[in-house]
């Protein structure tokens, strides 16, 4: 289902290009997957733990069909390794196995899949 979702991002890039606050993509890459079809939640607050024990909540972009984790960027610039270790501290933290990092403050859309690499807890 990863796959619909950057389906949806292609359109989205396509429709509005680059330049815009990342609200604006959220929103219209949230109408795109509705249409699509796929179950999400959008701005998911989810749990931070640490040795068993809640330490705070960070709120993700995308929480696809209870499995996939969908993080977006609207920056100028090339995703780099600080966008990408948020988006694998959150899979590990969260207990998933699959994360998409989208970007599109760029004139082509840029997508990072990313798997978890201390497996799924």
């Amino acid at each position: 289902m990863w796959w619909l979702v950057i389906g949806c991002a292609m359109k989205v890039h396509r429709g509005i290009g680059y330049g815009f606050q990342e609200v604006i993509y959220q929103r219209a890459l949230g109408y795109e997957m509705e249409r699509s079809g796929l179950s999400f939640e959008r701005e998911s607050d989810m749990p931070v733990l640490y040795d068993g024990v809640q330490v705070g909540t960070r709120r993700v972009d995308f929480f696809l069909e209870g499995v996939v984790l969908v993080e977006l960027k609207a920056v100028s610039v090339p995703l780099d390794r600080l966008h990408v270790v948020q988006v694998r501290n959150y899979l590990e933290v969260f207990g998933l196995d699959v994360g998409l990092l989208l970007n599109f403050g760029r004139e082509s859309l840029e997508v990072k899949r990313l798997r978890n690499r201390r497996g799924v807890v």
